[in-house]
């Protein structure tokens, strides 16, 4: 469906979270009749934004994406949630596979025909209505016909096996000396994967949510 087809209140909200690097992955009815709208965000644009604003404080994206994102959600009436609210964690995975055509890869992380593994999940916008959508774009996995998976080869510390992660081996080596490259340049076995290669995230952005994950491990 292009712009010009979407749904006036579709268009709108796109028009408010654009802006700021965010992206509209989809949306769908869930079984109360009710509507969720999958918000994440791939290219530079958001990062652009969010280091220029930055706040101060623990967990400074979260913070960042809800402050720019409640004026918004309040505008729409919606309810704003987060992947990182806290338990019941929401099933973010799951609802951005029904939102969009993105599928799981051996890493674990969602996969998009475009933009590879160079996307991520920030938000949820949950309306009590149900709401017209643009249509669903349908696309297959890319990593069906991908033959030589070089993410699961690339792992200097053989991290993945294609149904599990070794979080605390990762860890480990990140924090390593040998894992210089991983902490400054992000995961090798990402960075391997061919789809959406030219989309990877600048060394700043890798290195900022590499941080993240060592801090979630310690």
């Amino acid at each position: 469906m292009t712009p010009a087809d979407e749904p006036g209140w579709w268009a709108d909200l796109r028009a408010a979270t654009e802006p700021s690097g965010f992206r509209l992955n989809g949306g769908f009815h869930d079984d109360a009749d009710a509507t969720v709208v999958v918000i994440g965000h791939a290219g530079p644009g958001l990062w652009e934004r969010f280091s220029a604003e930055r706040p101060a404080g623990p967990d400074p994206l979260d913070g960042w994406t809800r402050a720019t994102l409640t004026p918004v959600a309040a505008r729409f009436g919606a309810v704003l949630v987060l992947p990182n609210d806290g338990r019941p964690y929401r099933p973010f995975q799951r609802w951005a596979m029904r939102a969009e055509a993105v599928h799981p890869s051996p890493l674990g992380l969602l996969i998009h025909p475009e933009h590879g593994l160079w996307h991520a999940l920030r938000a949820a916008l949950l309306f009590r209505d149900r709401r017209a959508l643009p249509a669903r774009a349908e696309a297959p996995s890319p990593c069906a016909t991908c033959a030589g998976r070089p993410c699961l080869t690339t792992c200097p510390v053989d991290a993945f096996n294609g149904n599990s992660f070794a979080a605390d081996r990762c860890a480990a080596h990140v924090r390593s000396a040998a894992g210089t490259d991983c902490r400054e340049h992000g995961c090798r076995a990402r960075r391997a994967c061919p789809v959406g290669r030219e989309r990877a995230w600048a060394d700043e952005q890798q290195a900022f949510h590499m941080a993240a994950f060592l801090q979630g491990r310690s």
